[in-house]
């Protein structure tokens, strides 16, 4: 098996792990209150990343003095991410949800390209705004089949392209267990301030072994994506990242019995087929710039 091939195997488990997560904070949440659960498995979930960190070596190390605002400010922008995305879940379909979440990649090109001077050429903005469309087919804002959480998905995607924008602020040399342990210990402080406010109830066996469940599968979703991405190539990995739709259409069905309007998966299929083409795009661009230089992205 080559490279690209473990890295392709390790996004695809990752996507869903990722999801599994999802689906257990949702059926959590349909019987506890949903920011006990966030608290209970964020508790769980940062004691596991701390376990590894030091395991691996990296603890120690902690975050660099020049990093350390970087990493905190991307706590905080997960913690804003992770807000609108919990009480989304609790009132949407899992797979329209998982869909508007898919559009992250094309997000972040839009903001890497007007925030960061990243040169995006007319292709690429292309694929952005045809992405955008497949956006507003799931949403469908002004329509019978509006959903205002759908809203609050989008809000979520926001959140989450500051957060990658952050990201890209930190230096190599910053170990991501560290980085781990702050964005989950932040997580789980935003938990327990909203937490106040509702009646904690005692999980019973099933819960709270769902509870570590999600736990596991949120940091194990965690580290193979760092696996994909550091033993395959980018650009031949990142497009499964899209497989988190079937796995999303998958556990919304067979858990809570959903199944999607032809809509979502039209607006579906062109946000992965354009985030993509997008990512294929991008590859092709870096290979291409040693070879031309002064030629821009198109």
């Amino acid at each position: 098996m080559n490279d690209n091939l473990k890295g392709a195997c390790f996004m695809m488990g990752s996507m869903a792990t990722f999801t599994l997560n999802d689906a257990a904070l949702k059926w959590l949440a349909e019987s506890l209150p949903a920011f006990q659960v966030v608290v209970l498995r964020g508790v769980v979930a940062t004691v596991l990343i701390l376990l590894l960190a030091q395991v691996m070596g990296v603890l120690r190390q902690g975050i660099p003095a020049g990093d350390r605002k970087w990493a905190l400010a991307r706590a905080v922008a997960e913690a804003a991410a992770f807000l609108p995305f919990v009480i989304a879940l609790q009132h949407m379909p899992l797979a329209n949800l998982v869909a508007i979440l898919a559009a992250l990649p094309l997000s972040i090109t839009a903001a890497g390209a007007i925030f960061l001077g990243e040169e995006v050429g007319w292709r690429r903005w292309t694929a952005v705004c045809v992405g955008f469309i497949g956006v507003l087919l799931i949403v469908r804002p002004g329509t019978a089949g509006f959903d205002g959480y759908s809203l609050l998905g989008l809000l979520t995607v926001v959140m989450a392209t500051v957060r990658d924008l952050v990201t890209r602020r930190l230096s190599r040399g910053t170990p991501s267990l560290n980085v781990a342990v702050l964005t989950s210990i932040a997580v789980t402080l935003l938990g327990v301030a909203l937490s106040i406010s509702e009646p904690w109830r005692t999980p019973t066996g099933l819960q709270g072994g769902l509870i570590v469940a999600a736990a596991l599968f949120i940091v194990g979703a965690y580290l193979m994506s760092i696996m994909a991405m550091r033993v395959g190539e980018v650009a031949a990995v990142t497009p499964f990242r899209y497989t988190s739709l079937i796995w999303g259409l998958l556990m919304g069905w067979l858990i809570f019995g959903d199944w999607p309007a032809p809509l979502t998966f039209l607006g579906a299929a062109i946000i992965a087929g354009t985030g993509i083409y997008t990512l294929l795009r991008e590859g092709r661009v870096k290979q291409a710039i040693p070879a031309r230089p002064g030629r821009g992205p198109r």
